[in-house]
């Protein structure tokens, strides 16, 4: 399935829904579910964490379809080239060499 099947698939099921919700109260759903995720990555729970991200995936593709944004074209757009930044793939900016030479980031 493609980013945008995923996100028209998740419209048809809760748009009615989260639009009489709204972007704020869908919003805090999303926050929410982002908050489930990470304490299913702190226990590194692989039953959860597959259930969280696709959970959280759901509620970001409601609030760009509430939003007017198509998510497939968006990431495309944004990161088709490479890092945003230097346009490098792997990225190539300093801050990313700096973090990887970093004992805390092994």
């Amino acid at each position: 399935m493609e980013v945008r099947e995923f996100q028209e698939l998740i419209e048809r099921i809760y748009l009615t829904k989260d639009r009489a919700r709204g972007i704020d109260g869908t919003f805090r759903w999303f926050a929410e579910e982002v908050g489930e995720l990470a304490r299913a990555v702190r226990h590194q729970d692989k039953g959860a964490l597959t259930g969280e991200f696709a959970d959280v995936f759901a509620w970001l593709a409601s609030l760009a379809s509430q939003s007017g944004i198509d998510l497939e074209s968006a990431a495309t757009e944004k990161y088709g080239q490479g890092c945003p930044k230097c346009q490098k793939t792997p990225c190539a900016c300093a801050e990313a060499q700096a973090q990887a030479a970093s004992p805390k980031s092994k």
